[in-house]
C-alpha cells in the first residue's frame, strides 16, 4: 500500500490543475484529456458534479503551464509517471474518466495501479476509444511530414480553426500533438485478466466508431458494464457535455451512496 499524505493540506503536484478542495467528498473523480486537449476540458465538471464527488483534472507533460516540459511518446512510460504522482492521492475512492488517448490512460493506469498496488477505481469511465484488445487497422500519423500532419489535425475537427490557422501557436503545439498520437499509435496490448470494477462506455452517434466496434470493452470487466451512445461526432463531450455528466454523476451516485 503506498504511503498517504493529507491531500487537503497540500495537492502540489503539476499533475493536478484546476483542483477545487471538498473535504465532503466520498470520491474523486480523475479526468484524462483526449490527444491534444488539456485540463481546461475539465473546467466546467469542477461545480457541476454531485457534492460527494470531487473533480481532479489531470494535467499532463507538454501542454498548457507544463508546456516547456517534454511530453511523453510512448503510453508505458506515461502511465508509470502518472501513477507515481497520483498514489499519494488515492487516500480515498477513486474513479477514472478518459476521452480518445485520455480513456486508453485511464484504462492501462488502473491495471497499473492492480498490478503493483492491489488498487482498483471504484467506476472507470472511457469515452470515445476503441476497446485496447482490437488492434486499430489505421496507419500511423504521428511521423508525417508537418504539411500531411496538418492536414490530418483538420480532418479529425478536434484543433480549433483559429489554432491551426495560427503558425507560431501551431509550432508550440505540434511537438505535443505528434507525441499524443504516438501515444495512441504505437500502443501494443498485452493480455491480462478483467478489472474488478464497474465500466462505463460512451460513444459518438456520429462518430465514426459505432455501437458494434465498442462493445468489445464489455470484456475488460468483470461486474457491470454499460455502453452509452451520445449525439456528436468523436468530440461529442464538448456537444454533449451535459448529459454526459449527469450519466456520470448518476453512475457515482450508487458508488458513494455505499
Amino acid at each position: 500500500m503506498p504511503k498517504l499524505i493529507d491531500s487537503y493540506s497540500v495537492v502540489s503536484s503539476p499533475w493536478i490543475s484546476y483542483y477545487k478542495p471538498n473535504p465532503q467528498a466520498r470520491l474523486r473523480l480523475f479526468c484524462f484529456p483526449y490527444a491534444g486537449g488539456g485540463t481546461a476540458v475539465f473546467r466546467a465538471w469542477v461545480d457541476r458534479m454531485p457534492k460527494t464527488v470531487e473533480v481532479w483534472p489531470v494535467q499532463l507533460p507538454g501542454r498548457e503551464t507544463r508546456l516547456i516540459e517534454k511530453p511523453f511518446n510512448r503510453l508505458s512510460a506515461l502511465v508509470r509517471s502518472a501513477a507515481q504522482a497520483l498514489l499519494p492521492y488515492l487516500d480515498k475512492p477513486f474513479g477514472f474518466f478518459g476521452h480518445s488517448m485520455g480513456g486508453l490512460i485511464s484504462f492501462e493506469l488502473a491495471r497499473w495501479l492492480r498490478r503493483h498496488h492491489h488498487l482498483e477505481p471504484a467506476h472507470l469511465f472511457v469515452s470515445g476509444s476503441l476497446p485496447p484488445q482490437m488492434p486499430d487497422k489505421s496507419r500511423p500519423t504521428y511521423d508525417l511530414p508537418d504539411e500531411e500532419f496538418m492536414k490530418e489535425l483538420r480532418s479529425l475537427n478536434g484543433t480549433p480553426k483559429e489554432v491551426l490557422e495560427h503558425p507560431a501557436l501551431m509550432a508550440l503545439m505540434l511537438p505535443m500533438l505528434r507525441a499524443d498520437f504516438a501515444v495512441c499509435q504505437t500502443y501494443n496490448y498485452v493480455d491480462e485478466p478483467p478489472l474488478g470494477c464497474p465500466l462505463t462506455v460512451f460513444g459518438g452517434l456520429q462518430d465514426e466508431t459505432d455501437r458494434a466496434s465498442l462493445e468489445p470493452w464489455r470484456e475488460q470487466t468483470t461486474v457491470s458494464f454499460s455502453l452509452r451512445m451520445l449525439p456528436g461526432d468523436h468530440f461529442f463531450l464538448h456537444t454533449a457535455g451535459s448529459e454526459l455528466r449527469r450519466i456520470i454523476a448518476q453512475e457515482l451516485s450508487q458508488e458513494t451512496a455505499l
